[in-house]
């Protein structure tokens, strides 16, 4: 996937109604600066306890681990979903994304008998396959909600991981101008077409 490709993504699929008809320069813009306010820096959590924060975390992880480029961990998506938790969804939708991650753990308990952090990858992989094949059902029916906590997560976790120095530089290998990531640095385009 190029950065064209992420861009378009990004704007067609939007995670979150606050962010419905935002063009995708602009939710780039966004999340890079929610990146520079909080991200991989931020030292307290606003929304997530310790045990939803490592929940979520690794279920971030899952979705883009690390290969030969870092993984959401080292990204700090979590700390990402953190604050958009806080400051940009509504209190419904901060309760049915929190239900959605609570309900992870509820899956690996019926399935293996232990939380979703404490089962092994092979069980992780799993529960988070099982929600995958539900969202999977719900789209071939046409009949995806809004608030599905896997396609929430799935979209937070992309968003904020291209949104991040790593998966700017390292991922997309986007051209850094001035020679530096600047997460809340004004977009411009220099050439039609070309970010």
């Amino acid at each position: 996937m190029d950065r064209r490709e992420v861009l378009q993504w990004i704007g067609g699929a939007f995670g979150l109604p606050a962010l419905a008809g935002i063009t995708p320069d602009r939710l780039l813009a966004a999340g890079r600066a929610l990146h520079d306010r909080g991200g991989a820096s931020q030292q307290t959590r606003l929304v997530l306890d310790e045990h939803q924060d490592h929940t979520l975390a690794t279920i971030a992880d899952h979705i883009i681990p690390e290969t030969d480029t870092p993984g959401a961990r080292a990204a700090g998506v979590s700390e990402f979903i953190d604050l958009l938790l806080a400051e940009w969804c509504d209190d419904d939708e901060r309760v049915q994304f929190l239900r959605g991650l609570a309900d992870v753990d509820t899956r690996s308990l019926n399935l293996f008998g232990t939380v979703f952090v404490q089962a092994s990858e092979p069980q992780q992989i799993a529960v988070l396959s099982g929600l995958d094949a539900e969202l999977s059902a719900l789209r071939e029916a046409d009949a995806i909600p809004d608030n599905h906590f896997f396609d929430r997560m799935k979209w937070f976790t992309l968003y904020g991981y291209y949104t991040s120095e790593i998966g700017q530089t390292e991922e997309l290998q986007a051209s850094i101008i001035p020679g530096r990531y600047d997460a809340c640095g004004p977009l411009r385009r220099d050439t039609p077409g070309e970010w």
